[in-house]
């Protein structure tokens, strides 16, 4: 057995081996990438020219002149904008193992899976370079965050990944979730201050997964908890009450209950992790839900731990929820990051924007009004004024180019000459029955007005259309038991209707034209919501870890569908 002395000194030896070894690395990039954004033209007409030299010689290369390209101009003649069908041919013949069908590379260690929010899922490839500005963009944003949160460095870290493996393509490699590769490669250092660990990215049972989180994170002094979506947070927190005798008594008695489907190897794996007994851990634990009534991580982890999540779009529903499970905990956004690569680096707490990654992909704007031209115009990060709204281009040095991510942003400001960008909504998150053109954006944040000023909140929720042919409308779809008595969600939405009017005007238009219906308040089944997101991952193979419930759902065809038992009369 260890003694208090041991453990002291390997706490020591860890802080030195961060402090002079790993550390100044990473103080470097944070440095060089603070210095970029003084000159982000330079940057990023440098990092495009890289890129296509680079890539110049592979099918896809070849197939669109990448020898002929000197300059901007050049490139977009040659690379009209384009989603994914344009890569689709080249990720095939990657699948079959033809890497240079569209790399440079001869080695690509998997495929990122895209968390099929819009539509099924695409293969994103992790070449070396994908790694780099994958974990280059971490290290600035936690650097930055420590720089701020000074309790925080050297303090558990709570971070579910996922699994890197879900399959394999036809030439064996790898399709999955990056963050299990990432946690896979880690520095074994490191990786010692993450309470769960990477081989936990396997589990596919999401109670078992958030069972796990706590069961290894309850008896620790957390400084850090990491999960793109507020609602993956919301949730635990909920997990963690419900589950509370189960989780004080395995803490008690040293034990992994066998409630949960915890696949047999990683079971074994784990006991070393889950600990001795613990009875004074269990008993303050016990203690604290007799007090509270609750045990919400307010009651167990220290008030300085940083929340990392999303807090921009769709988030704020969840984000008012945070007090009542997590009290005053702070929160910084993680960036506007998918599979397809990391776009920002927020560098302040309780804000969505965050400075584009100028040195990680090259990036281009098409402004809000022009997405659907065939030839619309394109700025660059420094064209970009504040308060306007644009399209996101991406192109990296791992194949995408003038890849349209269907992202729609608003630049807010600048760090230095380098735009501050924030995330609003997907770009299919419209509607337009009579030409209103509501988007999630203004539903999302009609909604969190209404409910702070009501004084109210709401697990989940979406706005969607309610045709019919003589005047059609919108229905707001919330479970049962949800917005308070009738009395306060009658009010809700008639305020919501009046703020919905105020955010968009061609709504406000429509309306008082007669041409679309008031806002209905649509009741559901308790559950409803859980039941349907899980039901539409499963179609999409989507990510649970990715997923964002769409809180605008644009299909004519959502309430009809509604089945008898699904609607609360």
């Amino acid at each position: 057995m260890a003694s208090p002395e041991s453990g002291s000194l390997g706490k020591y030896i860890l802080k030195q081996i961060l402090n002079f070894v790993i550390a100044p690395p990473i103080r470097r990039k944070l440095r060089r990438f603070l210095q970029t954004v003084e000159d982000p033209a330079g940057v990023q007409g440098r990092l495009l020219l890289k890129i296509i030299r680079r890539h110049q010689n592979t099918a896809f290369g070849r197939d669109h002149g990448f020898s002929s390209i000197r300059n901007l101009g050049d490139f977009r003649r040659a690379l009209p904008v384009a989603g994914y069908d344009r890569l689709s041919p080249y990720i095939d013949r990657m699948r079959q193992g033809d890497f240079q069908a569209l790399l440079a590379d001869r080695v690509v260690h998997m495929f990122a899976l895209t968390s099929g929010t819009t539509a099924t899922r695409k293969l994103i490839p992790v070449n070396p370079s994908y790694l780099e500005s994958y974990r280059r963009g971490w290290n600035i944003w936690g650097l930055r965050a420590f720089q701020d949160h000074v309790k925080v460095p050297m303090t558990p870290i709570v971070q579910m990944s996922g699994d890197w493996r879900e399959e394999l393509t036809e030439a064996g490699t790898p399709c999955g979730a990056v963050t299990g590769l990432t946690a896979s490669m880690q520095n074994p250092v490191i990786r010692r201050l993450y309470a769960v660990p990477g081989s936990a990215g396997r589990i596919k049972d999401p109670a078992a997964k958030q069972y796990l989180a706590l069961r290894l994170s309850m008896p620790r002094q957390v400084g850090m908890v990491i999960a793109a979506n507020p609602s993956t947070l919301v949730n635990l927190a909920r997990f963690g009450d419900q589950h509370s005798e189960t989780l004080i008594r395995d803490i008690r008695d040293g034990t992994l209950s066998d409630e949960f489907d915890i696949p047999g190897d990683i079971r074994s794996e784990l006991k070393s992790r889950s600990g001795k007994p613990n009875p004074q851990k269990a008993q303050d634990l016990a203690r604290l839900r007799s007090e509270h009534g609750h045990l919400y991580p307010k009651h167990y982890w220290p008030e300085w731990t940083l929340l990392g999540n999303w807090t921009g779009g769709s988030m704020g529903a969840y984000l008012r929820q945070y007090p009542s499970y997590f009290g005053a905990m702070p929160v910084r956004d993680v960036g506007l990051i998918a599979s397809e690569g990391r776009m920002t680096i927020p560098v302040v707490d309780s804000c969505p924007s965050g400075v584009l990654d100028i040195v990680s992909h090259f990036f281009e704007f098409v402004p809000e009004s022009q997405i659907d031209s065939t030839k619309p115009d394109t700025l660059l990060a420094h064209e970009l004024r504040v308060g306007e709204t644009y399209f996101v281009l991406l192109t990296t040095d791992y194949g995408l180019y003038r890849y349209d991510i269907r992202d729609l942003v608003r630049c807010t400001g600048f760090l230095g000459r380098t735009p501050l960008i924030e995330f609003l909504n997907k770009g299919a998150y419209f509607s337009n029955l009579t030409g209103e053109k509501l988007s999630e954006y203004h539903i999302t944040r009609a909604v969190a007005h209404v409910l702070e000023a009501c004084d109210l909140t709401i697990s989940s929720y979406s706005v969607a259309p309610i045709w019919d042919e003589c005047l059609p409308s919108y229905g707001l779809y919330v479970e049962a038991g949800e917005l308070g008595s009738q009395t306060q969600a009658q009010k809700f939405i008639q305020d919501l209707e009046l703020r919905l009017q105020e955010v968009n005007v061609e709504y406000q238009s429509k309306r008082s034209s007669a041409r679309l219906g008031p806002l209905q308040l649509i009741w559901l089944r308790p559950g409803f919501w859980r039941a349907w997101d899980r039901q539409r991952l499963l179609a999409t193979r989507g990510a649970a870890e990715q997923y964002k419930h769409p809180c605008l759902i644009n299909d004519l065809g959502f309430h009809s569908n509604l089945a008898v038992g699904d609607r609360m009369d």
